[in-house]
């Protein structure tokens, strides 16, 4: 079983400025309330096999592994815990010269996929949107402030 939140938010930015926000995973915790604590576990930037810990409020710690990243337009990483396995990805793409648009999913499957999305799912849809309407706060407003 496969269960899959999304969701996306129109921004009034361009996409290059967006990416520094949404790529600089360590600054989350200061622009979504999704996300207490992020650390980079590894030297060398948003890369293929980066680590990160997430700690998130009323859900364990997870250790998440960049496993796709294309500088400027997308992140996808993945974080297994005992029968769950967690896929997320962050998309942005130019909608026009000053305007952007974020995908932003969370895919869990596994044997406990399921439970998880009964115990957990409207949790982790409050969740995904506090990122997405974080980062449109945040990239919004850097941008607004730096043009």
């Amino acid at each position: 079983m496969t269960v899959e939140y999304e969701r996306t938010v129109e921004i009034a930015a361009p996409a290059e400025a967006v990416w520094p926000v949404m790529s600089d995973i360590e600054r989350w915790p200061a622009w979504t309330a999704s996300v207490s604590e992020a650390e980079l576990l590894d030297d060398g930037g948003l890369r293929p096999g980066q680590r990160a810990r997430l700690r998130q409020p009323r859900l364990p710690a997870a250790i998440w592994t960049v496993d796709e990243v294309e500088p400027g337009r997308t992140f996808g990483w993945r974080s297994h815990a005992a029968g769950l396995h967690s896929r997320g990805e962050h998309t942005v793409e130019p909608t026009g010269t000053q305007t952007s648009r974020v995908v932003l999913r969370l895919s869990h499957s596994g044997a406990l996929a399921g439970l998880a999305r009964i115990v957990y799912g409207g949790l982790i849809r409050r969740y995904v949107g506090f990122e997405a309407d974080g980062l449109k706060r945040e990239a919004e407003s850097r941008w607004t402030t730096s043009s």
